[in-house]
C-alpha cells in the first residue's frame, strides 16, 4: 500500500469480512478506519505540519496493522502484541472495551514508534514529533470518543468505575495520553539505533507491550466478578456490534478537532 486510499479500502474489506463472518476483529477495524479517513480529511485541509510526510506515516503505521493480521489469520509469525490482541477475538470472554483496547495498546505502544523511524528514512526521529502527536491526537479522540459511548452496546460498563483507585490492574489504569508519551520514547530510541541492536530493541518492546496485553485480559477479585456482570448485559453479536460502531462514527470526531 502506497496512499490512504488503499489504506481505506483494505480496511473496509477487513470490516466487510468482519460482518459477514461475525468476526470481532471488525471491532478495531472499524475504530481505525475512522482513524484514517479523519487523517485524510486533516491532510486535504492542510492541518499537518506536512502532508506528505503524514500520508507516508498514516500508510507505514496503518500496514504494520493490516500485515500483522494477515500474518495471524495465514497462521504466519507475527508480533506477539498483535498476537494476544488478535488471539482474544477469538473468545467472546473480553469486553467490547477489552477488545478495543488491546488493538490500540500494540498499535501505539508498539507500532507507532517503528513507523515514525520508517517514515524519516535515516534523518531524525525528532522532526516527525508534532506529526507524531497529531496521528495518535487523531486516534486518542476517537478512541475516547468510542469508549465513553459504547454504554447502549454495554449499559452497565460503569460499573467499572467501582474499580478507578484499583493500582493492580492495567485494564482500569489504560491511559492513551500515557501510552504516546511512552511510544514517542521508544521511538526515540529506536531511531538511533541500526541492524542487529534495533531489531533487538523492537523485539524487547514487543515483548513488554504483550505483557501489558496480557494484563488487560485479566482480573481477579471483585474487579473479575463487576466483568463478569457487565459481560452478562453486553451485546454479544459480533456483527451488531460493528454496525453499531460504524454508525455511529460522525459523533465522535471531526477534523476541526484535531
Amino acid at each position: 500500500m502506497n496512499t490512504i486510499d488503499e489504506v481505506l479500502a483494505r480496511l473496509e474489506a477487513i470490516i466487510a469480512d468482519a460482518e459477514t463472518n461475525g468476526k470481532r476483529t471488525g471491532y478495531f477495524a472499524t475504530l481505525y478506519h475512522k482513524v484514517t479517513a479523519a487523517v485524510k480529511d486533516g491532510i486535504a485541509k492542510g492541518m499537518f505540519e506536512d502532508g506528505p510526510r503524514m500520508e507516508r506515516l498514516d500508510v507505514v503505521f496503518a500496514s504494520r496493522y493490516i500485515d500483522a493480521l494477515d500474518c495471524w489469520e495465514k497462521g504466519q509469525p507475527l508480533t506477539d502484541s498483535w498476537r494476544v490482541a488478535f488471539d482474544a477475538t477469538r473468545r467472546r470472554s473480553p469486553l467490547i472495551l477489552q477488545q478495543l483496547l488491546l488493538g490500540i495498546n500494540a498499535h501505539i505502544n508498539l507500532d507507532l514508534g517503528i513507523a515514525a523511524v520508517e517514515t524519516m528514512a535515516g534523518q531524525p526521529v525528532e522532526g516527525i514529533h508534532k506529526d507524531f502527536d497529531a496521528i495518535n491526537d487523531v486516534l486518542g479522540s476517537l478512541a475516547n470518543g468510542v469508549l465513553r459511548d459504547i454504554d447502549r452496546m454495554s449499559p452497565l460498563l460503569s460499573l467499572m468505575g467501582l474499580h478507578a483507585n484499583r493500582t493492580d490492574s492495567f485494564l482500569v489504569q489504560f491511559s492513551i495520553g500515557n501510552a504516546r508519551d511512552g511510544a514517542w520514547c521508544f521511538a526515540e530510541a529506536l531511531g538511533k539505533l541500526q541492524g542487529d541492536a534495533y531489531a533487538a530493541w523492537i523485539a524487547s518492546r514487543d515483548k513488554d507491550i504483550a505483557k501489558l496485553a496480557l494484563a488487560l485480559t485479566r482480573s481477579s477479585g471483585l474487579l473479575r466478578i463487576t466483568l463478569w456482570v457487565i459481560r452478562l448485559f453486553e451485546w454479544g453479536n459480533p456483527r451488531k456490534i460493528i454496525g453499531e460502531l460504524k454508525g455511529r462514527s460522525k459523533k465522535f470526531f471531526t477534523a476541526n478537532e484535531l
